[in-house]
């Protein structure tokens, strides 16, 4: 009898062939079973065994304050004055940002050909739990592109009830929350892809050369096949080698028309060359539905986010909805810049205390959270008496810990709504 086969990095032409590997003297190396298939590492995805116990009052909080994020989130997407000053020191200085702003302006001094627009956005969270141990509800930053585990955490209810039964809690197991955010997720497509107005076109799932989170995107893939909507799956190489328009600004792919585009990909730098940055620019100018549209990527930047936190830019952007503003402002953490121009905050920090008993944290150089230049911004700096770097490790390990925590029941890494 043969040893188990590992599949990992081997290739194939016949079922349980053995051959010696190059360069090991007596080793074997099993064969794939299928002829020229490459077999990857499958990794599962990292879930609680128990879910998280969440205070009732933040949760109705997240959960209310969610359409007023969505809100905003498309308020900024349409104000090209408040994003052209806004990310005007931002894209000196960062090429991806600065390449994601030229075709936003290319694609706007060319007139959209899209006008349905939708936006999956998910809202994450920690709590800041002040000297009286008092939780409060912080923001952590809110993903416009590529909002990923909707479909993982439609899954994982389930798993927790089943748990929490076999260990004899079936009460606390009937206290769970149903929860199928790939439901939700895939009627906003499911509604953008009628709005459109073509029967016959597909929706597009944009996805990365390597797809780790596969199965996260088939529970919305799937919802979308059972209501009869067709779900091609390209990755931007495809787009860049096989897209096309037509004289209306109809997106083609393979000779079929695509309807909305839904972005698992082109957040991070990484996921451009040159081809890439050519097939994202015939995505945004077609007429197909992008969730999202280029603006509302550069929405979620860190610079963003900060620029929001400066007084009265909530009231501006949301004029007439005062209670909005103030379900918003409340969910709000310190945020301050350390560019040491005039157009940062670096100069007050080091004489103005901010806000206290709120959580660092730094920036990531990604596109899909309120996620802007590395190093650009600390979120919430305690206490101006030592060195930001010091703050900030200090308070990395803290949030790290309570973020561990604040695991939702449903399986997310934070409190996390759609």
């Amino acid at each position: 009898m043969s040893a188990p086969w590992s599949g990992q990095g081997c290739e194939g032409t016949l079922k349980g062939e053995r051959k010696r590997e190059p360069g090991r003297r007596g080793q074997t190396c099993h064969q794939c079973p299928l002829s020229c298939v490459k077999i990857k590492v499958v990794n599962y995805a990292p879930f609680t065994l128990l879910p998280s116990a969440v205070p009732s009052a933040l949760f109705e909080q997240a959960y209310a304050v969610q359409q007023d994020f969505n809100l905003l989130v498309d308020a900024i997407s349409q104000n090209k004055e408040f994003l052209e000053r806004t990310l005007a020191s931002t894209i000196k200085v960062d090429d991806f940002t600065a390449q994601l702003f030229r075709i936003y302006t290319q694609v706007l001094e060319e007139g959209l050909a899209q006008s349905v627009f939708l936006g999956i956005n998910r809202s994450d969270y920690m709590f800041d739990c002040g000297v009286d141990g008092t939780p409060a509800l912080k923001q952590i930053e809110i993903n416009t592109i590529a909002a990923s585990f909707g479909g993982l955490t439609s899954r994982t209810a389930a798993v927790h009830g089943r748990v929490l039964k076999v260990l004899g809690k079936s009460k606390e197991a009937s206290r769970l929350l149903p929860n199928n955010p790939s439901k939700g997720l895939a009627l906003g497509i499911a509604k953008a892809w009628e709005l459109y107005g073509s029967q016959s076109a597909v929706v597009m799932f944009l996805v990365e050369e390597d797809q780790r989170n596969i199965f996260d995107q088939r529970c919305i893939e799937n919802e979308l096949w059972d209501r009869n909507i067709r779900v091609i799956r390209k990755r931007f190489r495809d787009v860049f080698e096989k897209g096309s328009l037509d004289d209306a600004r109809r997106l083609y792919m393979d000779g079929q028309e695509v309807a909305v585009v839904y972005y698992r990909e082109g957040y991070m730098p990484k996921n451009y060359d040159q081809q890439n940055w050519e097939a994202r620019l015939l995505l945004e100018r077609s007429r197909a539905v992008k969730c999202p549209d280029i603006a509302t990527q550069l929405a979620g930047t860190k610079k963003v986010q900060q620029e929001l936190s400066r007084p009265g830019t909530l009231e501006r952007l949301l004029s007439g909805h005062a209670e909005a503003v103030t379900r918003i402002r409340a969910t709000f953490a310190g945020l301050y810049s350390l560019d040491m121009t005039g157009q940062g905050d670096g100069d007050e920090h080091s004489r103005r205390p901010p806000p206290a008993d709120e959580g660092d944290r730094a920036c990531g150089r990604r596109g899909s959270g309120w996620g802007g230049r590395a190093g650009h911004a600390l979120l919430g700096v305690r206490s101006p008496s030592s060195s930001s770097a010091e703050q900030f490790k200090r308070k990395q390990k803290k949030m790290h810990l309570c973020g561990r925590a604040l695991v939702k029941h449903q399986g997310a890494s934070a409190l996390a709504f759609y």
